[in-house]
């Protein structure tokens, strides 16, 4: 869990657990063994590392101003980690030139040769104008359902349920299992995983150092003494959490396995 002393997150936390331990013992990972394995994961995992930005964004636009005439908006704190947390996944420096994490992850897939069609055509129908859940049916039905909620969590308007969501339903839930299997894969000569590695290993860095306690804080600020705040923060941590799983679900489904874990689908909305 996110280091924090607030006993409300805390008290959070400790309620989200059983979720977050299902999502973290997911057979998923241990029915990753092929190089094709790897390209069906990263083929709907992208989209998690896609609409993580609209998250992030959607705290941007609530907790700094963005507008033509700029004025102070939002607490000092909350302005200063939240730009910190976009400077570092839309901007970060990577070999000594700025990238954003979606544009290095797309960069690692392509790299160990898995197909991302179904990303670049949902990226292509929203430039094009399109509504994004309309352009989501192009991506694979699990993670279709898994970009929904969260577009529908970032759509309710809520500070604290997208805050939630971002702090308590985008943790890194990449063990290190994975880490393994791509060095393992790399170092047999069966893929090309140096740009993949890069990016797991800078994900597990930030997150842990950084980005994690950062957002722990945010969360923590936008939610206050407020209960009703810390109610939807909760719903939409638990509908976050619980789409992660039915992700992971449709991703063992494709492989072959057996869908351990699953939850309700009605348990995925917001």
């Amino acid at each position: 869990m996110i280091g924090v002393s607030n006993p409300r997150l805390v008290a959070l936390q400790q309620r989200l657990e059983p979720l977050r331990e299902r999502l973290v013992a997911h057979d998923v990972y241990r029915a990753l063994r092929s190089l094709p394995d790897v390209h069906t994961f990263l083929r709907h995992h992208v989209f998690c590392v896609w609409d993580f930005m609209s998250l992030l964004k959607a705290l941007q636009r609530r907790l700094t101003c963005l507008d033509e005439v700029w004025l102070p908006r939002g607490g000092r704190a909350a302005r200063r980690l939240v730009n910190e947390i976009v400077l570092g996944e839309e901007s970060d420096l990577v070999d000594g030139r700025p990238l954003s994490h979606f544009e290095l992850y797309l960069q690692a897939m392509r790299e160990v040769g898995a197909p991302t069609d179904d990303i670049d055509e949902v990226l292509r129908r929203v430039r094009a104008g399109g509504d994004v859940l309309d352009a989501l049916t192009a991506a694979p039905a699990a993670a279709h359902r898994f970009a929904a909620t969260t577009f529908s969590i970032v759509r309710s308007g809520s500070l604290p349920a997208i805050a939630a969501a971002f702090t308590l339903g985008r943790e890194d839930v990449i063990p290190a299992m994975f880490t393994e299997l791509v060095q393992d894969l790399s170092r047999r000569g069966r893929a090309d995983a140096r740009t993949l590695l890069v990016y797991l290993e800078r994900h597990v860095e930030l997150d842990g150092d950084e980005h994690g306690p950062m957002a722990a804080a945010l969360l923590a600020e936008v939610c206050g003494d407020d209960d009703d705040a810390w109610l939807a923060a909760e719903s939409a941590a638990h509908a976050s959490l619980s789409a992660r799983i039915a992700l992971w679900d449709g991703v063992l489904a494709q492989l072959g396995g057996d869908a351990g874990g699953r939850v309700n689908a009605a348990a995925a909305t917001v």
